[in-house]
């Protein structure tokens, strides 16, 4: 007996991180500190900062794993789990360092594999940050051979006056909504309910599997251009649970859901799941992926520079008491 007959595949390990090293050092900034496959990895923080503050951030992909495993398409998920955690961390004006990602399997597959890190890679790349390592675990006692999970880590660092953390959000502040690339990565625990309870060939709804839209680039500008008071990333929760993370208390954000138009996949969903429209607000995005908290003279000049990177926007609400 040894460890390949109980499901473990020492040899196919190393090979399958040979076959990524290129990939993984193409994100390599200039910070970066010695080689690729030792036990940890190592970066400088930029030069520049006088007070940097270290900024952390942990997220996955969910559900939507699910849907990538039925089609074999993988490419798409790696990007979405290093958008969850780099728009996280933006949020406080953060700028993305370095990315880990953990990959748990039933049995290692190399092409689907080189696909995720690929995406990963992708993703680190929009971000303008390394893939400075991770850890791919083959373990068959805990996953069926055909699934995996996936989980990522991202770092950033910012200069701690400069920190954006909703406190100088006032009454009549403006909140700013981007638009979202489509679902991102939540809701998918309804929606595979809801095709499965309705019968819905999977391949009716191409657009699940679009990926995660990566906010970094837009973001970076908006802070030279704007004076941003405050900013949330609307993952799972939708605006109603994710917007008032940013706002002191004592006040809330009055949201206009009329003031931008629901993308038709929303639509989609709430017809064919006869979803009501206070829990499609409760799950999904539905079609606004970032909002930044505004003074009003910025408007005109936040919605600008977001026109520039090719993105839609809206002014969905104010600040009130």
């Amino acid at each position: 007996m040894d460890y390949k007959t109980s499901g473990v595949d020492i040899e196919a390990g190393n090979a399958f991180v040979n076959s990524i090293k290129d990939t993984v050092k193409s994100t390599h900034r200039s910070e970066v500190v010695g080689g690729f496959g030792g036990f940890n990895g190592m970066i400088r923080i930029p030069e520049g900062y006088k007070k940097p503050v270290l900024v952390s951030g942990a997220d996955g992909v969910g559900t939507k794993l699910s849907i990538a495993q039925i089609w074999d398409k993988h490419y798409e998920v790696g990007i979405d789990l290093v958008a969850m955690c780099v728009n996280d961390v933006i949020t406080c004006g953060a700028e993305p360092l370095y990315f880990l990602d953990y990959i748990a399997t039933g049995k290692l597959d190399a092409k689907k594999l080189s696909e995720i890190v690929t995406g990963i890679a992708m993703g680190c790349t929009k971000s303008g940050c390394t893939l400075l390592g991770g850890e791919t675990a083959e373990m068959p006692s805990m996953y069926d051979s055909m699934k995996y999970d996936l989980a990522g880590f991202c770092t950033g660092v910012v200069e701690e006056d400069d920190i954006i953390d909703g406190s100088n959000i006032t009454k009549g502040d403006l909140i700013i909504g981007i638009e979202s690339s489509g679902l991102h990565s939540n809701g998918f625990s309804l929606i595979n309910d809801m095709l499965w309870r309705h019968k819905i060939a999977y391949l009716d709804m191409p657009e699940l599997s679009t990926p995660t839209r990566i906010y970094v680039s837009v973001v970076k500008e908006l802070i030279n251009e704007v004076p941003i008071l405050g900013m949330a990333h609307i993952t799972g929760g939708g605006i109603v649970e994710n917007l008032p993370r940013c706002i002191p208390d004592g006040l809330k954000a009055n949201v206009n859901y009329d003031s931008w138009p629901l993308p038709d996949i929303f639509k989609k969903i709430m017809l064919a799941g006869e979803i009501p429209p206070e829990e499609m607000k409760r799950v999904f995005n539905l079609g606004i992926g970032y909002c930044i908290v505004i003074p009003k003279d910025a408007e005109r000049d936040a919605h600008d520079t977001i026109d520039a990177f090719g993105y839609k926007s809206w002014t969905i609400g104010e600040v009130v008491l």
